[in-house]
């Protein structure tokens, strides 16, 4: 859902802030964000369980019940194959795109209509399910825009244009909020994802941080009622890292500057494959899972750690990576760069998923092996590592790339934020003077 769109409709009718935020149809649409929040975040928590069971059964379960002593080397090959096959059937049978094109990072797009809807799911539970290196993140907020459209219309069958276009983004914002540790950090990924400023942004948005915090509380109740557990993304027990130091700031320029470099080049093959894989998706999609697993099966051959390093968004894996830090040698470390960024950029040219999970989890990848050279600790490293990529595969978005680290290293955000801006900014930059170099020229 565009919240660009939310204030952009808004301000062409002409009132100003206040008298929306007095208007009685204003109470109305706080009251509706309050109702839609609860059903969005239950529909969420129960899909992001669905996708955690399902990557189970598949990388785990299944060659286990098929006779297998543990899961072989080559398994994640088909297994990624059939989830690139399932994702092009739907792209090909099913209304709609699928979703966001992963590569083009994470955009407050138009909103999801309830005949796309199908779509949307079927293809990101079968690219996150089966292995493809992308998140959930992009899923949930088309999902949580078009269930809250779906609501309000059964609530209200004449719901002006309008009206629906705030409660799309009240449900993006519930949505995506149970994900990103608090309605805050949603808040901040949709608002500069859509560049919404000024005094409207507040009182348009409104309803959508009031279903994000009664989303936050569904989930805490369904932690409760389920016993699944939570979906909390900071990583706790990390270690304790003091002031900055000048030669931090000068890591912080070279790590934002490779990450530049390496987010760019990332997108910049998902671009150049993609429009291979829309002529022939049926084809090109369980090609592409096929490369996946066998990057997943190549990293799981030469080192001594398991495919799902390589697989899936990397999510579950980040902090497991952080905390057991000093079980990984330097070469399987740049070895897991290397096969997850090649990973994650055929998975960004042909599944649909978010982009945010799998750039988060190379960048701090990349900061443990760094953090072995001399004036580079391992919190400084990772800090700066995740900053500086999750803002290349963004898109942009440095304020949200960086309250993203905060949040998932908030152990030690205050001896953090210096040198994670410092980072976020300088591979910002790098990767916009990069940007023409990003994307494929017509005809070529």
């Amino acid at each position: 859902m565009s919240a660009r769109t939310v204030v952009s409709s808004a301000s062409s009718s002409a009132p100003s802030p206040m008298e929306l935020l007095r208007s009685r149809g204003y109470i109305a649409l706080l009251v509706l964000g309050a109702v839609i929040g609860a059903p969005v975040a239950i529909v969420a928590y129960f899909y992001l369980e669905a996708v955690g069971r399902a990557q189970r059964f598949f990388l785990t379960d299944l060659p286990h019940d098929l006779g297998f002593a543990g899961t072989p080397v080559w398994w994640p090959i088909p297994m990624v194959a059939v989830g690139g096959l399932l994702v092009g059937l739907s792209l090909r049978y099913l209304p709609g795109t699928g979703g966001h094109n992963p590569a083009d990072g994470f955009v407050a797009g138009p909103a999801v209509s309830a005949r796309d809807l199908p779509g949307v799911a079927a293809a990101s539970l079968a690219t996150l399910a089966f292995g493809a290196v992308l998140g959930p993140e992009g899923p949930l907020v088309l999902i949580g825009s078009g269930l809250a459209v779906v609501i309000a219309r059964l609530l209200k069958r004449d719901a002006p244009d309008k009206a629906l276009v705030v409660v799309g983004a009240s449900g993006s914002f519930a949505a995506i909020s149970t994900l990103l540790i608090s309605p805050l950090a949603g808040a901040f990924l949709l608002l500069e994802a859509a560049g919404v400023g000024a005094g409207m942004a507040s009182v348009v948005l409104a309803p959508g941080l009031l279903a994000a915090g009664i989303g936050a509380l569904i989930f805490v109740g369904l932690d409760h009622v389920t016993g699944f557990g939570t979906f909390s993304l900071a990583v706790p027990n990390i270690p304790t890292l003091g002031a900055p130091t000048v030669g931090q700031f000068g890591w912080a320029v070279a790590i934002g500057l490779a990450a530049g470099m390496l987010g760019t080049a990332i997108r910049r093959l998902a671009f150049q494959l993609q429009p291979y894989v829309s002529r022939r998706v049926l084809l090109a999609t369980p090609l592409a899972g096929l490369v996946v697993g066998g990057l997943a099966a190549l990293f799981a051959a030469v080192s001594d750690k398991g495919p799902e390093q390589v697989l899936f968004s990397g999510q579950d894996a980040l902090a497991p990576l952080i905390r057991q830090a000093g079980t990984w040698s330097v070469g399987d470390l740049l070895l897991l760069v290397a096969c997850k960024s090649l990973a994650y950029s055929l998975s960004l040219s042909s599944f649909r998923g978010g982009p945010t999970f799998p750039g988060m989890f190379i960048g701090a990848a990349a900061g443990v092996a760094l953090s072995h050279l001399p004036g580079l600790p391992l919190t400084a490293a990772v800090g700066m590592g995740i900053g500086a990529m999750t803002v290349v595969m963004l898109g942009g978005l440095p304020l949200t790339a960086v309250l993203l680290t905060l949040l998932f290293l908030q152990a030690d955000a205050i001896n953090l934020i210096s040198v994670v801006i410092v980072a976020v900014v300088v591979a910002w930059v790098t990767a916009a003077r990069l940007s023409p170099w990003l994307r494929p020229r017509p005809g070529r």
